[in-house]
């Protein structure tokens, strides 16, 4: 695993020092840690990143290749890069680990820190990757199949990149596209791509490196932080305080997670989802739950909790020649057996110390597994420094056997070795005291977690039965309130959230006897929770988006409603307001005829909402599915059909009444010729109308109560056309008669206008119906 991360990092690393060398003009290099063993392609690169001209020396020994290292180390601690432990020669002698780390360095400081220093500056935050990661997860809060929680695995899949670059450039590709991409090597090949092409980042990282169960952390902050350098960099203090919350990441070392997994057949991770219910939609207030976190119960196991996991008595370490071999293949003397006990008994009160100040165990549950991590490591030091005590022991023993030493000396070197197997063996007890009471803790507090994320889900399932067994509505207030109770469940599973995050890196002690059965148990007790949790988040969606739906429906239908009620009402006034009888005039009589003929005009055209008003009650109550909402509405419509029949009526009542007045005072107009008459002037108006809204759609037929048209009409126009021209040659006539030159001679017109005014108002009747053809 180690030899597979440096050749990650060689080659990523490489990349991107040849990315800064395009930059500068400068010519690529081809193996990273031969091609800066001379220090000159170090100092180049330095030379672009600082802006400063930095002299080399040209010669090939190996004296001016440490010459031009220590030259650019002195560049390195001048702009505060970190270079513990890193010296000339490791770089010169080619040492691959002290190479990668010094590149690292140079990354971490002008890629990474230098790139983030102005929004960390502004947030008031030292850790970048912290700032990043907020960044991240705040970016790709809208995409339900991404939930980012470090800079490891959760890029596996391809996904995260997609959607954090779909995130501020949703215009570059189609999101479904990439989501039903089959292999998470295509995915990531077609983020590497457009951000290349789109964004003008370098290829830094190869899709078969990143689509693996543990991706290079190193590689992955530097690729993301070249997509932070040119997207949108907001981040928000909601965001960090979520990353806050998030589960503590485990110290213990990928390679050790690997090495534990190979050589104990009960050291395993499971994955159970938790989520993947709730993401944002257009109508959503705002983003409640994360979708997709998931669970990991990390196994460590051991064959009896009670015991070391080293000896306890005269400690012997066969496997460590690191210390003490080389003096035991030499004479052992008083001298080097004292420098030895020295140093291990320094390193022993260190490590007393160290356990000290582990201080007491926490009753937080984040802190417990920070706590259990932190003395993980403390354990594994003591295992490897066991075969140093061990070592001093056999040295002790071995000049006690060989007679050497006076009886003051031998009595000294055997309280030296007794002190020293009795300190060791009470920083062993202590160790494992310590152990067991973190796991017992660590463990108690787990399952409190546990039983409280059961008793949630119990009380909220209940919870979810009721709303599901409530009707909506039956009013729109009470849609409303529905809605808000909706909103209260979705910011309660929002909280849970936080209880679920905490649950992702769960940490369980099983032995050797009961390992399979252990690790199956609570496998199966997460995999029911995560099932409980996914379909709570489902149900919360799925009810969201159809109270939304109801909602806009129903509110479409109430404005419809009380539009067309207060139409009718103001109609219902107009017709209430024409005069119908007792006309002075012949033009009061015009006037409430062309105010009849209006009235009808607006009727048939209004046609058409009722029918969008049917419409929108049939969509409204198809989604709503409720009896007594549908009996309200239909109550509705059913007055509304009632209050249009009685202005149709009242209409008809209206013309028949003129018609009434007109026959009294005119005998030759008959109620059925006005009546008509209203009706073909009526008729008309719709035909101009028609005329000059050619683009509107002709109405759908009306589902109830129709005007009807009298389909007489015509046969009756043809008798009434040829009385019009009868009437207009009798007219004719007269005004060539002898009658007509006297009445001018004479200037008496009285008589005449009288008839001409009867012969006007037959015209104007006859003529409207013509017109009306």
């Amino acid at each position: 695993m180690e030899d597979e991360r440096e050749d990650v990092q060689k080659k990523t690393f490489t990349k991107w020092i040849n990315a800064q060398f395009s930059k500068f003009g400068k010519q690529h290099i081809e193996n990273l840690f031969s091609d800066l063993q001379d220090g000159r392609r170090l100092l180049d690169l330095l030379e672009g990143l600082t802006g400063q001209r930095l002299p080399k020396e040209k010669g090939s020994t190996r004296v001016h290749a440490l010459n031009n290292v220590n030259k650019a180390l002195q560049v390195l601690q001048k702009n505060n890069v970190d270079l513990v432990n890193i010296g000339s020669t490791d770089i010169v002698d080619g040492n691959h680990k002290l190479t990668l780390g010094l590149i690292w360095n140079i990354i971490l400081h002008w890629q990474v820190k230098n790139v983030m220093k102005n929004i960390m500056a502004g947030l008031q935050q030292t850790n970048s990757e912290k700032i990043l990661l907020s960044w991240v997860r705040q970016s790709t809060r809208n995409y339900p199949q991404v939930n980012v929680i470090n800079f490891t695995t959760s890029w596996s899949d391809g996904l995260a990149l997609n959607a954090l670059i779909h995130s501020h450039r949703p215009d570059l590709f189609d999101w479904n596209s990439v989501v039903c991409q089959q292999s998470a090597t295509q995915r990531l090949e077609h983020a590497f791509n457009i951000a290349k092409y789109h964004l003008g980042i370098e290829k830094l990282l190869d899709p078969e490196d990143v689509a693996t169960t543990y991706p290079d952390k190193k590689s992955i902050l530097m690729y993301v932080t070249s997509l932070f350098q040119v997207l949108p960099q907001q981040v928000s203090i909601e965001a960090i305080q979520e990353v806050e919350m998030l589960p503590r990441p485990s110290k213990v070392t990928r390679e050790e997670h690997f090495q534990l997994h190979h050589q104990m057949h009960y050291s395993q991770q499971i994955t159970v989802s938790l989520a993947q219910g709730y993401e944002r939609t257009p109508s959503s207030p705002k983003p409640r739950f994360k979708s997709y976190a998931y669970t990991q119960a990390a196994y460590v196991t051991t064959s009896d909790p009670t015991r070391s996991p080293f000896p306890s008595q005269r400690l012997e370490a066969p496997e460590d020649k690191s210390f003490g071999s080389s003096l035991m293949e030499t004479e052992v003397n008083l001298d080097s057996y004292q420098t030895a006990l020295e140093e291990v008994l320094s390193w022993l009160l260190s490590a007393e110390d160290t356990l000290q100040a582990q201080g007491e165990i926490s009753n937080d549950v984040e802190e417990v597994k920070e706590q259990f991590h932190t003395h993980e490591g403390y354990m594994m030091d003591l295992t490897s420094h066991q075969g140093r005590v061990g070592n001093v022991l056999q040295l002790g023993s071995q000049l006690i056997g060989a007679g050497k030493l006076s009886e003051d000396e031998e009595t000294e070197v055997q309280e030296q070795m007794n002190l020293l197997n009795s300190r060791w063996e009470c920083l062993r007890v202590a160790s494992m005291e310590k152990q067991s009471n973190l796991h017992k803790v660590l463990m108690d507090l787990q399952n409190q977690q546990l039983k409280e994320l059961h008793d949630w889900l119990t009380k909220t399932e209940e919870r979810t039965r009721k709303m599901e067994k409530e009707p909506f509505g039956p009013d729109l207030e009470d849609l409303k309130c529905q809605v808000q109770q909706h909103k209260v469940l979705q910011e309660d599973l929002e909280q849970e959230q936080v209880r679920v995050n905490s649950l992702t890196h769960m940490v369980v002690v099983v032995d050797e006897s009961s390992g399979d059965h252990a690790t199956a148990a609570l496998e199966k007790q997460l995999k029911v929770l995560g099932d409980r949790w996914a379909n709570i988040c489902r149900w919360t969606e799925d009810r969201w988006v159809l109270l939304q739906d109801i909602l806009l429906k129903w509110q479409r239908f109430t404005e419809e409603q009380c539009l067309f009620s207060a139409w009718l009402s103001e109609k219902e006034d107009a017709v209430n307001k024409i005069h119908t009888t007792g006309f002075k005039e012949q033009s009061e009589m015009l006037s409430s005829l062309q105010k009849l003929a209006v009235l009808k005009t607006d009727l048939e055209k209004k046609k058409q909402t009722m029918d969008k008003l049917c419409s929108l009650n049939q969509d409204l109550l198809s989604t709503l599915k409720n009896t007594l909402v549908a009996q309200k509405m239909e109550a509705w419509l059913d007055n509304f059909a009632q209050r249009w029949d009685n202005l149709v009526q009242k209409l008809e009542k209206s013309s028949a009444q003129i018609s009434q007045a007109v026959t009294t005072t005119q005998p030759s107009l008959t109620q059925t010729t006005v009546m008509e008459t209203v009706t073909m002037v009526t008729t008309r108006e719709q035909i101009l109308i028609k005329h000059a809204q050619e683009e509107l759609p002709p109405p759908p037929p009306q589902k109830k109560r129709q005007i009807i048209v009298d389909s007489e009409i015509r046969k009756r126009l043809d008798v009434d056309i040829t009385e019009l021209h009868s009437w207009i040659t009798r007219s004719e006539a007269v005004l060539q008669s002898p009658e007509f030159a006297i009445y001018r001679k004479e200037g008496n017109f009285s008589d005449l206008k009288e008839k001409v005014n009867v012969g006007y108002a037959l015209f104007f009747m006859y003529f409207a119906k013509f017109c009306c053809l």
